[in-house]
């Protein structure tokens, strides 16, 4: 059996915090030290850091060192990953409902036009 690509799901787990997501946010304007990236939070860097080691085994950001300081940029490949994955998941499901609303429209007339609220004939009964 295949190995399954983890990518995604590492991917859709690390969006799903939303300190996460603000760390995104804030690196999709250009890169940021850990402690810029902190400021805005009531955390400690050590929590900040947590996040961003989700988001690194994501790979939706990358560090970088310059002696002792960290430096975080966005990287927008799993991103886009994502996106296309949910483009076609969405035309594969339209393409299914509307097959399904053409064999509910060719459906008998007789079924179609009992209202909605009338009781319903007994079982066995004939129309």
């Amino acid at each position: 059996m295949k190995p399954r690509n983890r990518d995604p799901d590492r991917t859709l787990m690390a969006l799903a915090h939303p300190t996460r997501r603000a760390l995104l946010q804030r690196l999709s304007n250009g890169e940021a030290r850990v402690t810029q990236l902190a400021a805005p939070f009531r955390m400690s860097l050590e929590a900040v850091s947590k996040h961003l080691r989700v988001l690194e085994r994501a790979r939706l950001v990358r560090r970088r060192r310059i002696g002792r300081e960290h430096l975080f940029s966005f990287e927008p490949a799993p991103l886009e990953r994502i996106a296309d994955w949910i483009a076609a998941t969405r035309s594969e499901w339209t393409a299914r409902l509307d097959a399904l609303a053409d064999v509910l429209a060719s459906e008998t007339p007789a079924t179609a036009s009992i209202p909605p609220n009338s009781p319903k004939p007994p079982r066995g009964a004939s129309s």
